[in-house]
């Protein structure tokens, strides 16, 4: 299988990846709490449209290593910037779902976008979840530590439950069915308690606003107008008013996971971003 191993910090971390395809590369960046396996409705999508694909599990997640530290962005964008160093890649693309999209930013931010020629933020974090007075739309910080206790506390329990919202599930079940949200349950509750825990950490309390001027790429950015996870005005939205060039689409009553329920339009939206 194949890995990539190196040193960051006092880390030895190992973080699996596939890498499939000749063209011109995409790497995704998949959301919290699953693994690059969210990505399966896209993978052989941009494979038959002459892509290199490349899709990675987040360190603590999936089949990748497990280490006590490293879930703050700049060592998350430490490892993507691995990488795409071990792997020689150029004009690259980097698509971030959900959590994912800190990593793209903070990519930008801490190695100026380096190989990088595209971007996409998909149902992204960014720029600020956390409620404040200059965020009035954001989650209120309450629900946000009610969330963070509940991981410490029954994490199983709190999974069980979160991919119904993720997709909406009551409203679109013609879309969603109940195998899904056991496939997404069972990849959930393999992933470390303690990266569950730290890297929720870092998607609920990281403001991204500022660093939003770093993104110099054309960036795509996608959000549904139904998202019960990460609320489209104080993401979506704000990102698409702070980075220069950008494509943004709302997609009418998406939810959270909207490359599964709306894969066909997403799809679609990627591939004609993608070939521009």
């Amino acid at each position: 299988m194949p890995y990539l191993k190196h040193e960051n910090g006092n880390e030895k971390v190992r973080i699996y990846y596939q890498d499939y395809g000749k063209g011109d590369p995409v790497i995704l960046i998949h959301g919290w709490p699953l693994s690059h396996q969210a990505w399966e409705g896209q993978i052989a999508t941009l494979l038959d449209e002459g892509y290199r694909v490349i899709a990675y599990d987040r360190r603590g997640f999936g089949r990748s290593s497990q280490p006590l530290e490293g879930y703050d962005y700049s060592s998350l964008a430490a490892d993507l910037r691995e990488l795409i160093l071990q792997l020689d890649l150029q004009k690259v693309t980097l698509i971030g779902f959900s959590m994912g999209g800190g990593e793209v930013v903070r990519y930008f931010t801490d190695y100026e976008g380096d190989r990088v020629v595209k971007a996409a933020l998909i149902a992204s974090i960014i720029p600020l979840v956390s409620q404040k007075d200059d965020n009035p739309d954001g989650v209120p910080q309450k629900d946000l530590e009610g969330i963070l206790k509940t991981l410490k506390t029954n994490r199983i329990g709190f999974l069980k439950g979160f991919h119904q919202n993720f997709y909406n599930y009551e409203d679109l079940t013609d879309r969603v069915g109940q195998a899904d949200l056991d496939y997404d349950f069972s990849i959930a509750s393999h992933a470390s308690p303690i990266a569950t825990y730290k890297a929720a950490e870092a998607w609920a309390w990281t403001d991204f606003r500022e660093e939003l001027k770093h993104v110099n790429v054309p960036t795509l950015i996608i959000h549904g107008d139904a998202d019960q996870i990460v609320p489209y005005k104080t993401s979506a939205k704000q990102a698409s008013e702070g980075i220069k060039t950008n494509e943004y689409h709302l997609l009418s009553g998406a939810p959270h996971g909207l490359t599964l329920t709306h894969r066909d339009e997403f799809n679609k939206l990627l591939l004609e971003f993608l070939k521009k």
